[in-house]
């Protein structure tokens, strides 16, 4: 299974980085042209057996965002709330316009295909988590973790930002109990209709 899952990731995510790279210089010049700066996010993540990789994604927030997300939380405590449930706020103020549509329709998410080719993540496993979630993960960790991280997964199909960060959790270890090649071709095409018909992404 491990080494079918790898050719399966080299092949598809090489495919795609060819087909789509039109898309990619599409959407670095409205990147540039709405919020100068750097066209790619890259953020520390945990990987396979605890290991730290960089995680790229198309910027789709304002320069600062970190900060202002301290600000935030500390002045909104309805904001704070939904941070602590769920990890991410659904309107999230420091998102330019693009950087909106990018999430809405999961294009930030295409520089991921790299990580694949890499073997930093595979097309289908757990969510990619960030280093302080770590502790978040409970009883779960461990297992979580045993496997290569995905590019979509269970939580991404089961829906997304309405649900809490528990739930996501708790998704990502059914995933891995149900893990064969055939579970994931059917989550690739259930996320096909998340990305074409988005419910409150952000």
């Amino acid at each position: 299974m491990t080494r079918t899952k790898r050719v399966f990731d080299i092949l598809i995510s090489s495919a795609a980085l060819l087909a789509l790279l039109p898309l990619f210089v599409i959407v670095a010049l409205a990147i540039c042209l709405q919020s100068p700066g750097h066209i790619l996010y890259v953020q520390p993540r945990l990987g396979q057996g605890n290991r730290i990789f960089k995680c790229y994604k198309f910027r789709t927030m304002l320069p600062g965002s970190e900060k202002r997300l301290e600000e935030l939380l500390a002045l909104n405590p309805r904001l704070r709330i939904e941070w602590e449930r769920k990890q991410k706020l659904q309107r999230d103020p420091r998102v330019f316009p693009v950087g909106r549509v990018l999430r809405k329709l999961s294009l930030d998410e295409l520089p991921q295909l790299w990580n694949v080719l890499l073997g930093d993540l595979s097309l289908v496993g757990p969510r990619p988590y960030m280093l302080d979630q770590l502790s978040r993960l409970g009883p779960y960790a461990s297992k979580i973790l045993s496997i290569r991280p995905g590019l979509t997964g269970l939580w991404q199909t089961s829906g997304r930002s309405r649900t809490s960060f528990q739930r996501r959790v708790a998704l990502d270890a059914e995933y891995v109990d149900k893990n064969s090649f055939w579970f994931d071709l059917r989550i690739l095409f259930r996320t096909i209709p998340e990305i074409l018909f988005p419910k409150n992404a952000s």
